[in-house]
């Protein structure tokens, strides 16, 4: 069985910094499992379709085409074969993606894509039920938080860098009503799996979080070694449909 590495937890708990540093340090694949949500809420905004809307949303999830690919410090997400890494950290696409991931229908349709990746090899994946339900039976599962204004204050300086305005009080706001719905969904709500590793960043390094990580990795009886691939290696879904 191929050995996986999942890493759930909130926004902003520093999930997506330290699950590339591991990926690429072990030689690992690295699947960003969130962006998946990410570019299928792009595809609802474009098209105008309600996030409630189950018909829609079906019809548009058995309808598209995602797929990850590159390196983990390069990683790249693809919606019906266009490259759309650079238009799905919005703060509006997040708030669709939040919604669509308390949709059960959306969520057995990507959770499918996300177990097909097993089969590329050693993967460190990162999400928010990935050691609950996608990989229950993964070989290391770490559960990350932070305080709540530290998640914040994370958050709003990445969409400061990607040139999105917005003001620290409304993105604390957004965070904490996405933790609301992920936390209360009945369908794969965000909860740290009983044998999960819990690690608070608050106070730590991104050099601390991942050191700790990798720590416990290597730790494991089955860790297989660093993998060795092609710096372009794909991490990807293999193009596969929703």
């Amino acid at each position: 069985m191929t050995f996986v590495v999942t890493i759930d937890g909130p926004a902003a708990a520093g999930k997506s910094t330290t699950a590339r540093a591991v990926a690429a340090e072990l030689g690992f694949l690295y699947v960003d499992t969130g962006s998946l949500y990410r570019a299928l809420a792009l595809k609802v905004l474009e098209h105008g379709i309600a996030p409630d809307d189950d018909e829609g949303l079906e019809a548009c999830a058995e309808s598209t085409d995602l797929s990850l690919s590159g390196a983990p410090d390069r990683p790249q997400v693809w919606l019906d074969g266009v490259d759309v890494t650079d238009r799905i950290r919005t703060p509006a696409v997040s708030e669709v993606s939040s919604r669509l991931a308390a949709r059960p229908l959306v969520r057995r349709k990507l959770v499918q894509i996300q177990r097909r990746l097993r089969e590329r090899g050693p993967l460190v994946a990162e999400g928010r039920d990935l050691g609950t339900v996608v990989f229950p039976d993964a070989e290391v599962k770490i559960y990350m938080d932070a305080a709540p204004q530290t998640r914040a204050m994370r958050r709003h300086q990445e969409l400061v860098r990607h040139g999105i305005p917005a003001p620290l009080e409304q993105v604390a706001e957004d965070l904490a009503r996405r933790d609301r719905r992920d936390q209360q969904r009945v369908d794969s709500p965000l909860v740290a799996a009983p044998d999960a590793v819990r690690l608070d960043t608050s106070a730590l390094t991104v050099e601390s979080e991942v050191s700790e990580v990798l720590k416990i990795v290597r730790a494991h009886p089955r860790f297989p070694g660093r993998i060795l691939r092609p710096a372009s290696g794909a991490a990807g879904a293999g193009g596969a449909s929703v």
